[in-house]
Formats: structure tokens, C-alpha cells, sequence
């Protein structure tokens, strides 16, 4: 999913176990096609269209077909793409008021079809993004935007409302929502963007162009000749939709696919023991987590919501889906990130604790050992995707849990492009569940406020929890209207706090997102957001 993503330095990426090579970029074997990638996802994009992406499949697939104008390597750093350097304070991209941010475009770029890329469809994607009547599933630094000037056709000059320390990171750049440049010629004469034959047969700047979308099966993309870059090391890339993680494994296992997108960790035993697959460990600003929806009673009782961290055996969990692979996490900021706060209230594992506060908000235990009041159970609704093995193993773990301390849970499972689609399909952004069970990859940036504030309750924003607090709102503010480390240091300590006690979503453990890939593939690299980064120097 995605999809959906704040960034620091990132660690180094480390290498899984594998009989053959434990590297990308291994000798030849047989069964490769040269010149051809074969990958499988697990969930179909809802289009093609990048401002409308709403997960991580969505990004990677876009990202191949589009550019943005900043992204980043594999240990985090900033690096241009569409523009030609990074902005900064240092280097004057960012004035030194903090209110603007020029960037400088690369010259000669064109779209697929030959017209060429200039900073008016960067200002025309802005302005997509922030049209209501486009379904984009998050505003979320774009929305801090107030004008963005086009003096000539390379140079694009952006206006903030305010200071916004991760302007570069979230403007068509590596953030938890990531988006690219959109062409001007052909989307500006729609009113909207929802439904239009581009979203099925797209013309990007990126290095594959598409050559067939057959839904619910696979889509092909090609070498797009006219990259910027220069020519790109596949001359296909065929993208097979296989929602089952049983038949992706066996697909890899007897070498029809070569790179297996995302597998859930539930994989890991396979993996470990298939001969001939390496696969590659990249520490992200991720984690495996539940939202609750505190817009629902009897989730809008803050000791309710408490009670339920407490329910909740992480370590259990993490032993049981993890295979040691990953870590405990606290809140939601990795314990290796400058903004991490190591000193947040605990809620470790107590079902005696979980029921005197559910006892402390009116419940009592009935007959059938599930807690009611005024007559009514305490009863949940948990919703997850299918697809993942590993969420659908959680969400009964879960369940389990929860009962021991008289909360009823009845599960619902959904395909991640339902759960995670835009308002008003989506189950996520349209709040139709208790408990949602998912996955999240932020930035490049620390920047959590997607998920945190008032205003980016959906639709539009990745806050669904439909958490609203006057402290967190205060906080964030200090976090994203200042640019030296130190006060966003001190603001993201408070964040983390209060999402300790507030408990509107609950963090299981920190991910380093696993990619099962054939060793024949040279130069895969993924970075902290999106592994398709530098597809354009893959080989195979």
C-alpha cells in the first residue's frame, strides 16, 4: 500500500540470506531474460495517473512512467532530479526568510510524446493537487503553498504561507505522499482528473513509457527513448498483478518473476531457504501499525484507546510475524532517526490494567466476558488487506488479545486498492471501520503531521484516526515552522509523547521492508520512499 511517507540519514541496506548471492548484480543464470524485468505486485493500481497515487505500489509503478523534481539515494540524501540542484538556505534555493523556494529546471526534457517539460506543468501539478475536485488522497505540503511563479520556462519559484522546514522533501519530492510532475498540455483542459483516459494510457517523463495495461492481469512498460538520463538499462518491464503471496513466492521460486514487490514478513522462512533469490533488507521510516478511530465511540474515550495498547501483546506479535527481523517500536519515529524520543510512557503488555480502565469509562464485564455498557458490548470492527499475509495473521492475534480483556473484534478483510483507494471508496479514508490495520512508509523527513493533525483529518489527508488535538496541533507547528534540528529535535520529543498518552494509533514495530529479487539484477538500489528511484540504471 502503500503507501503510503519523514526521513534522517538512513541506515545502510542489508543484505538477506540467499544459497546463491546475497547481492544485486550476481553472474547469469538461465532462466534470465536479458533486457527484461519481470516483477510482481499484489494489488492492481487504481490508475495511472501519479497525482492520483494512494500507496506504495502506486508510487513505484508511477515512478517509472514519471519524475519528480527532487528524490532522494539510498541512505536518505536529497538528490535533484527534474531540477537541477537541491534546494537550500546554503545555496540560496531557499530566501533567507524561509518563505520561498526557487527551483531550477533541467533543460531539454520533454514529455513521451516529444513536448517538452517546463516549470508550467510543475505549477499546473501544483495546482491539480490542490483542486478539490481531484480525489488525490493527500494535500499534505502543497497545501502550504500560496502562489508558485514561472518566470521563464526552467525556473519555478514557490511561496509558502509560512515557514515549512520540509518543503523540499514534500514538494514533489520524497515525502509520505509521493507524487510527480504531471504534463500541463494534455491534463489542464479537465475540470478534474478522476476519470479520464489518461489514467489508463499515461504520457510521463520518466524512463518506461506503457504498452499495455491488461486489468487484473499485468501492465508493460517500455524503454522510453527520450529519457533525460539517458537510455534505460531494461527495454521492458512486464508488472504481473498476483494478489495471492503464496503464488508470488512460487512464481520466484521457479523464475517466471524476478523481483517479488514488498513480500510481507511472513515470507521470510521461504525466502531464507530459496536458492537463486537475494534478498535485499532497506531500514525505511516505517512501521507496522493500527489505526483507531477516534471519531467512533467508544474510541473517542481516550481510556478506551488506552486500554487497547495496554491489550496488546507486541513482543507476542512480533515474535509470532517477524521471525526476529524487526524491532519493537514505541511511537511512531524509528529508534534509529535524529528525532526519535527514547523516553515516551510505556504501555507494555497488561490485560489487568486494560480492564480497570475500561471499568474507569463505565464498563463492566458480562456474562460472556465481553465488557458492555448501557447495555450494549464492546464490540470493534478490524479491517485489514487480504493480500497480506502477515496483517491477515495480526489481525487475529489481535482479536485474541483484545478478547482477554472483554473487547469483541470482528475482522473484515478487503483488496488494498479498496482499503487504501481515495475518498470516497476507500475504506480508510472514508472511516468505515474501528481498528484498520496497516503498513506506513513516510519521507524523507521526520514530518509525521499527515497523521497527526486536525486538518488532515480525510478526505485529503492520511490522518485516519481523525485524531484532533490543540497540543499536537501546537507541536507540529513548532516542528514545521522551524528549520534547525534542534527545536524540531525538542517538538518531535513532545509529538511522540503525546501520542504515547493520546494513543489514536498503535505502532508494533519498526519496518526494514524486505525485496526478494533475482541476483541478476544489477544496480537496485531502493531508497527510503520508493524502490523504482533509479530504474532507469537497472539491468538485467
Amino acid at each position: 500500500m502503500k503507501r503510503l511517507l519523514a526521513f534522517a540519514a538512513l541506515a545502510a541496506l542489508v543484505s538477506g540470506c540467499s544459497k546463491v548471492s546475497t547481492t544485486a548484480g550476481g553472474g547469469e543464470h538461465s532462466w534470465t531474460k536479458p533486457g527484461i524485468l519481470r516483477v510482481a505486485i499484489q494489488s492492481e493500481p487504481k490508475n495511472l495517473n501519479t497525482l492520483l497515487a494512494s500507496n506504495t505500489t502506486d508510487g513505484m509503478v508511477d515512478e517509472l512512467i514519471f519524475d519528480p523534481l527532487i528524490s532522494a539515494d539510498p541512505k536518505g540524501n536529497l538528490v535533484p532530479i527534474l531540477a537541477t540542484t537541491v534546494p537550500t538556505t546554503e545555496n540560496g534555493g531557499i530566501s533567507k526568510d524561509g518563505l520561498t523556494v526557487t527551483y531550477h529546471l533541467r533543460n531539454g526534457v520533454t514529455w513521451s510524446d516529444g513536448a517538452p517539460l517546463t516549470s508550467k506543468d510543475v505549477k499546473f501539478s501544483w495546482q491539480a493537487m490542490m483542486n478539490d475536485n481531484n480525489n488525490v488522497v493527500s494535500r499534505h505540503g502543497f497545501d502550504e503553498v500560496s502562489s508558485v511563479d514561472t518566470p521563464n520556462d526552467t525556473t519555478v519559484v514557490v511561496h509558502l504561507k509560512e515557514k515549512f522546514a520540509p518543503i523540499v522533501s514534500e514538494f514533489f519530492g520524497p515525502s509520505d505522499s509521493p507524487v510527480d510532475v504531471a504534463p500541463a498540455h494534455i491534463l489542464a483542459k479537465y475540470p478534474n482528473v478522476n476519470q479520464i483516459p489518461f489514467n489508463n494510457e499515461p504520457i510521463g517523463s520518466g524512463p518506461y513509457k506503457l504498452a499495455e495495461w491488461v486489468k487484473g492481469d499485468h501492465i508493460t512498460l517500455v524503454a522510453n527513448p527520450k529519457y533525460f538520463q539517458g537510455t534505460p538499462g531494461m527495454k521492458q518491464i512486464t508488472i504481473r498483478i498476483v494478489p495471492d503471496e503464496n503464488t508470488s513466492l512460487n512464481l520466484l521460486r521457479t523464475h517466471e518473476i524476478d523481483w517479488m514487490f514488498q513480500p510481507s514478513y511472513s515470507t521470510y522462512p521461504a525466502l531464507k531457504t530459496m536458492p537463486d533469490v537475494a534478498t535485499r533488507y532497506n531500514d525505511v521510516n516505517g512501521y507496522e501499525y493500527m489505526q483507531l478511530n477516534t471519531s467512533h465511540p467508544p474510541l473517542d474515550d481516550v481510556r478506551v484507546r488506552q486500554a487497547i495498547k495496554y491489550a496488546i501483546d507486541k513482543k507476542g506479535m512480533l515474535d509470532t510475524l517477524t521471525f526476529g527481523q524487526q524491532t519493537i517500536a514505541t511511537e511512531d519515529i524509528p529508534n534509529w532517526m535524529w528525532a526519535y524520543n527514547p523516553n515516551v510512557t510505556m504501555f507494555p503488555h497488561d490485560v489487568q490494567k486494560a480492564k480497570a480502565l475500561l471499568e474507569s469509562a463505565g464498563y463492566a464485564l458480562g456474562a460472556d466476558h465481553i465488557m458492555t455498557k448501557n447495555g450494549q458490548r464492546l464490540s470493534l470492527l478490524l479491517v485489514t488487506n487480504v493480500s497480506n499475509v502477515t496483517r491477515r495473521k495480526a489481525s487475529v492475534l489481535i482479536q485474541n488479545d483484545l478478547h482477554q480483556a472483554g473487547i469483541d473484534v470482528q475482522i473484515k478483510y478487503f483488496d488494498g486498492a479498496t482499503l487504501f483507494a481515495p475518498a470516497p471508496l476507500g475504506i480508510l479514508q472514508s472511516g468505515k471501520f474501528d481498528l484498520g490495520l496497516a503498513g506506513w512508509f513516510a519521507g524523507v523527513d521526520p514530518d509525521d503531521s499527515s497523521q497527526l493533525m486536525c486538518k488532515n483529518k480525510p478526505p485529503g489527508g492520511y490522518n485516519y484516526s481523525r485524531y484532533c488535538s490543540a497540543k499536537m496541533d501546537a507541536a507540529q507547528a513548532q516542528a514545521l515552522t522551524n528549520y534547525d534540528q534542534a527545536t524540531r529535535k525538542k517538538a518531535y520529543a513532545q509529538i511522540q509523547q503525546l501520542q504515547a498518552t493520546d494513543a489514536p494509533q498503535i505502532y508494533f514495530w519498526y519496518r526494514r521492508q524486505a525485496e526478494a529479487i533475482n541476483p541478476d539484477l544489477k544496480n537496485f538500489d531502493p531508497n527510503p520512499v520508493v524502490e523504482s528511484w533509479n530504474a532507469y540504471q537497472w539491468s538485467i
